[in-house]
């Protein structure tokens, strides 16, 4: 029975220990901080093209290689460089007529093909937005018969971003900085930070759409503002 006596009071010793080693654990503070920047737009990119019809695939297509010459020729007279202007679509496919007629056994009938459709595209980066409308107007004129949409961005947004960051930071500080004071307690050691990134698209800005508008540009465009924001995930030590 001595070796069973002897072992209970380990036990006890290290059942007692459990509870100090818990209650030198930190404790911590984690909160959200969100930062949100706003800026103009500095580049525009374009996506535009030409759709052609043909009674053929190679008359439709010879019809839109002679207009998307033109309109890459105009392009490069706008002052816009090659190494801004990229293929982003190109289609060759048959248009079809549909029937209610049917045959002897009562199913309708297959279409007929009745000419062809070539379709181009081309993304165009946009870097003086003082161009844009100009850029429009001439690429309709040249038999550009397809605008997909105009987008706005920009270049270099890491000066903003990091704006973003340090109110971001300073947002989840001030938060953590109210729940200690609430417990009684102060912030300790920074203990980790994660972020995310999110990006919203240019909103409506009347006095750059009046500006354009007055100066005459033969297609009136609003840049509008842009958005950048930045959320970090912040934890903090508390000091008791």
């Amino acid at each position: 029975m001595r070796p069973i006596i002897a072992l209970i009071p380990l036990l006890l010793a290290t059942s007692l220990s459990l509870p100090a080693f818990a209650a030198n654990e930190p404790a911590l503070i984690s909160v959200t901080g969100t930062g949100e920047v706003s800026a103009a737009p500095d580049t525009a990119f374009i996506s535009s093209g030409v759709t052609t019809q043909g009674a053929t695939a190679r008359e439709a297509l010879d019809a839109n290689t002679a207009a998307m010459n033109e309109l890459l020729a105009t392009l490069k007279e706008a002052g816009i460089e090659a190494r801004d202007v990229q293929t982003s679509g190109f289609s060759v496919s048959p248009n079809y007529v549909y029937t209610d007629a049917r045959d002897e056994n009562g199913y309708t009938l297959p279409p007929k093909i009745n000419g062809y459709q070539v379709y181009n595209t081309v993304n165009v980066r946009i870097r003086d937005l003082e161009t844009l409308g100009a850029v429009l107007d001439k690429q309709v004129t040249v038999g550009a018969n397809t605008i997909n949409g105009i987008t706005f961005s920009v270049a270099d947004p890491s000066k903003l971003l990091d704006e973003a960051r340090k109110a971001a930071f300073a947002d989840a500080k001030e938060k953590a900085g109210l729940y200690a004071e609430a417990a009684g307690e102060a912030l300790g050691l920074l203990k980790s930070v994660s972020e995310s990134q999110s990006f919203d698209q240019p909103q409506p800005y009347m006095m750059k759409t009046a500006d354009m508008a007055a100066a005459s540009a033969p297609v009136p465009v609003a840049t509008g503002e842009l958005s950048f924001s930045v959320n970090v995930q912040v934890t903090w030590a508390v000091e008791f």
